[in-house]
């Protein structure tokens, strides 16, 4: 506690040193992850990064496991992922308290351990994780935008990738705002956003459960021996996926100094909005629709080519709602690739807007939103690659590497069940892991025959 308080209340050696390495910083570290905000500012920020929409992939989830696994795996990942957020928290603090301030994740495993472990491998899998999750989030929008089209205009000839392209164009507009810090308000009304459709999908499942329309159900989870595992580490995957987030270190640089406590309050704010959404959504659309329950509980609730089973208002609002949410996710998780790029080609000299910085930051963000939306039009089925890439990178970034980074920093006796925790939820995390990026790969051989370029899914 005195430590914390010299480093508060004076300007000691440590002080004077994190100051110096915070100036020392590239412009693309300085500027996108310049550290202004406050806690309440983190807790928006994690909550766009974690309970975005995504998390109407849950009813499907549940398919694969049944409701008392299935409710006892979302229980098990939330408290996990809340553990593991906090220890990589208190690395940070730890790090900031020895005199080094990283706002990087690829910095702080470099820091930890070694760059050749840590810093390339990090960043090379941060990165991956980081463009998947920006596709992502410009093709679901373009789902979104053409179910409202088609509410309007059943037999309408617009194609899906005009959509994409239509969000693209639009994402391109917002993502020259300069800094992770200046999304604050855009990420608290996605937070709201993501209150709202939780809301829509959760009364849109219980009125067509009730209604004459209410489709038949089974909650049996069925195939053979060998598809049921297979079902079942899909189901897992993605599961830890929607509780991913992979950028912790960057959120906390958000923060002005000193941070200690301060991500832990982020946290509850999050945690409070999963909890609500998460198991309220992947309750009530799994008993609307039991193992028939769909990858997006959009397509249960308003089938293509078929009649909607909500009011077309209900729909209408929920997919605004997403769609909302979406600009806030894409942007957030553009912020770290931002950052990279903005640090080989800004100036830390000039001013944040001078013309020395805006004209290449606008250039380089236009590209990556352009190549993002590309990639989303040309490949609809993305989610498929995206199972594997959510596979890949969200279990070692959220699940194995907060834990393994806690250990070498704090160094916990052998004799404490701190350690032995953190070493079982890494053994565990890794198998889970590796099940479901086979299981993500099998997904795609049985589906590659139905893949096309630009198709209009």
């Amino acid at each position: 506690m005195s430590i914390l308080v010299s480093l508060s209340t004076q300007p000691t050696d440590l002080t004077l040193q994190i100051a110096s390495n915070v100036d020392g910083l590239n412009a693309g570290a300085k500027f996108v992850l310049e550290s202004k905000g406050n806690w309440w500012h983190a807790g928006y920020h994690l909550t766009v990064s974690i309970a975005a929409p995504s998390i109407l992939s849950l009813p499907f989830a549940l398919d694969g496991l049944g409701w008392v696994p299935g409710f006892l795996a979302l229980t098990i990942a939330t408290a996990v992922s809340f553990y593991a957020y906090t220890l990589i928290s208190k690395v940070l603090e730890q790090a900031e308290l020895e005199g080094h301030r990283f706002l990087r994740f690829r910095d702080v495993a470099g820091y930890v351990l070694g760059r050749r472990w840590g810093y390339y491998p990090i960043g090379a899998i941060q990165i991956a994780l980081c463009i998947a999750a920006a596709v992502a989030c410009v093709l679901l929008g373009g789902e979104s935008m053409q179910i409202i089209y088609q509410i309007y205009k059943p037999n309408g000839s617009m194609q899906l990738y005009e959509f994409i392209i239509i969000f693209g164009i639009l994402m391109l507009l917002i993502s020259q705002l300069p800094s992770f810090h200046s999304l604050r308000h855009i990420n608290l009304a996605s937070l709201v956003f993501c209150l709202g459709f939780s809301l829509c999908v959760v009364g849109g499942s219980i009125y067509v459960g009730h209604s004459k329309q209410a489709p038949a159900k089974s909650y049996s989870v069925e195939g053979s021996s060998v598809s049921k595992m297979f079902t079942i580490f899909n189901s897992l995957a993605i599961i830890l996926t929607n509780f991913g987030n992979g950028i912790i270190p960057e959120i906390q640089a958000t923060l002005a100094p000193p941070v200690s406590g301060k991500m832990f309050k982020g946290l509850l704010i999050c945690y409070a909005v999963v909890i609500s959404t998460f198991f309220s959504v992947a309750g009530a659309g799994y008993w609307a629709f039991g193992n028939a329950s769909a990858g997006n509980i959009f397509t249960n609730l308003a089938p293509s080519g078929g009649v909607a089973l909500i009011p077309n208002w209900l729909l209408f609002l929920a997919n605004m709602f997403v769609i909302g949410e979406l600009f806030a996710v894409a942007l957030v998780y553009s912020q770290p690739i931002f950052e990279i790029f903005e640090g080989r080609s800004l100036s830390v000299k000039s001013g944040k807007f001078s013309m020395r910085n805006v004209l290449p930051r606008f250039i380089i963000r236009s590209l990556y939103v352009s190549f993002a939306t590309v990639i989303a039009a040309a490949f609809p089925f993305f989610g498929d690659i995206n199972a594997i890439i959510g596979a890949f990178a969200c279990t070692p970034l959220d699940f194995i590497l907060p834990f393994l980074l806690y250990n070498v920093t704090f160094k916990p006796s052998i004799w404490t069940i701190k350690f032995w925790l953190n070493y079982v939820i890494i053994f565990v995390f890794t198998i889970v892991g590796l099940m479901g990026c086979i299981s993500a790969v099998r997904q795609i051989v049985l589906d590659v025959s139905s893949y096309k370029l630009f198709a209009n899914v």
